[in-house]
């Protein structure tokens, strides 16, 4: 196999793509001594720009309530582009839905802790996350929703 032929996976860039700090019922909210309840979103989604070229974004949504009250709520959008060259067909798919998001991760959970950091809240210390379960769930969600869709139309 030449150097043309080998597989490559490589990181063009990394960036912030969209960011966003909302602390909707501040002055007030500082004034609570109750522990928040805290919601955590993931998303991810690719985009094909070309010459091998992709554009993997996670976005991540983290939203703190007490009660009906919102405390903060922060979503980033951590993006990379990224190139990928001769990966067979198959693997690609995978590749951009759990190596993209396993790479911009990190990224993402610093600045969810920096944000509500200088929001004046004690930081947020996302977990990992296992990718390659989630693309897997959503694989098998797939099939089942295939499946029943055929069995339904059989009958």
């Amino acid at each position: 196999m030449t150097e043309q032929e080998a597989p490559s996976f490589a990181i063009e860039k990394l960036y912030v793509k969209d960011l966003s700090l909302e602390v909707p019922n501040a002055p007030e909210i500082f004034l609570e001594r109750e522990i928040p309840g805290v919601d955590i979103q993931l998303q991810t989604g690719v985009k094909g720009l070309g010459d091998g070229a992709f554009e993997a974004i996670l976005t991540v949504t983290v939203t703190a309530k007490l009660d009906e009250k919102t405390v903060f709520l922060v979503e980033v959008g951590q993006a990379g582009i990224f190139r990928i060259k001769n990966v067979p067909e198959d693997n690609l798919e995978p590749l951009l839905s759990i190596a993209c998001p396993n790479i911009l991760f990190p990224y993402a959970r610093e600045i969810v802790s920096e944000l509500v950091t200088r929001a004046g809240f004690a930081p947020v210390l996302l977990q990992p996350v296992n990718f390659e379960a989630l693309y897997a769930a959503r694989i098998q969600q797939a099939e089942a929703e295939a499946a029943e869709s055929a069995a339904a139309t059989l009958q």
